[in-house]
């Protein structure tokens, strides 16, 4: 029975992130916090765990989505290249700072940024494209910082990368194609460092390795890369407008949850 709540949990995941453009994590983390609760997961480490699977399931799903954009000759790769050597870093120092958190304190953080990521999507706040590329130190630096934040967050880093792309001259689409490449290495780095960080904890639960819980790893992948091509296909039949309205309240109503029960 559980595991199959963790394939229902990759289809809705999949589905929105085709639906809405957006990375799995910020459905599957608030998700699998909930799932853990009623699992009987300790508090202390139930949120660090549900970021750490997140990040696991992202490193299969990003793959495809690797696939399809460089396909269509999209993802700048040596702008990649000098994003991920920020980004690797980032991302270790990020789990280091959310294990350094009390499980509250991480829910509280997830919370407020689930809000604001609210906002963006309810009054629609686009980037302009820039008119210049910044240089190799100041793409780095942007690279730890997205690596770290979506490290603590359990994302893939698209609501943070596609933004400061869309600065560095890139139309959307190489913005968003990317984008979707760093958050291979986001992912990659994130969940090796919560394996490692995680290891030993005397309150993680059986088929656990640090903080990732496998029967939840393998249900969302399984489900996730389906109905991700489910959500890509009604995103062209659906009103866009409505839909992300939608999913802007889902998410307030998930951050202000954060908050509260924190």
């Amino acid at each position: 029975m559980i595991f199959l709540s963790y394939l229902i949990l990759g289809a809705l995941a999949g589905t929105l992130a085709g639906l809405f453009g957006i990375g799995g994590g910020l459905i599957i983390v608030p998700a699998l916090v909930y799932s853990f609760q009623v699992q009987g997961v300790a508090p202390e480490i139930l949120t660090h765990l549900a970021v750490g699977t997140s990040l696991a399931t992202i490193v299969v799903t990003s793959i495809s989505s690797i696939k399809a954009h460089h396909a269509r000759g999209a993802v700048q790769w040596p702008m990649f290249v000098v994003l991920a050597a920020g980004i690797l870093l980032g991302s270790w120092l990020g789990v280091l700072t959310a294990t350094q958190m009390s499980g509250q304190t991480l829910q509280r953080a997830i919370g407020i940024f689930a809000l604001t990521v609210a906002v963006k999507m309810w009054f629609g706040f686009k980037v302009a494209e820039g008119s210049t590329t910044p240089g190799k130190p100041v793409m780095v630096l942007a690279g730890s910082i997205i690596g770290w934040a979506s490290s603590i967050f359990g994302i893939g880093g698209g609501t943070l990368s596609v933004p400061f792309l869309r600065r560095c001259h890139l139309t959307m689409g190489k913005a968003v194609a990317t984008s979707a490449a760093c958050g291979l290495p986001i992912a990659i780095m994130g969940t090796s460092a919560n394996i490692y960080l995680g290891h030993g904890n005397p309150l993680l639960p059986e088929m656990s390795t640090g903080f990732v819980y496998w029967p939840a790893f393998v249900g969302i992948v399984l489900a996730s890369m389906f109905f991700a091509r489910l959500g890509a296909h009604l995103a062209h039949s659906l009103p866009s407008d409505k839909l992300q309205k939608m999913f802007a309240v889902f998410l307030m109503l998930v951050g202000m949850e954060f908050l509260i029960a924190a």
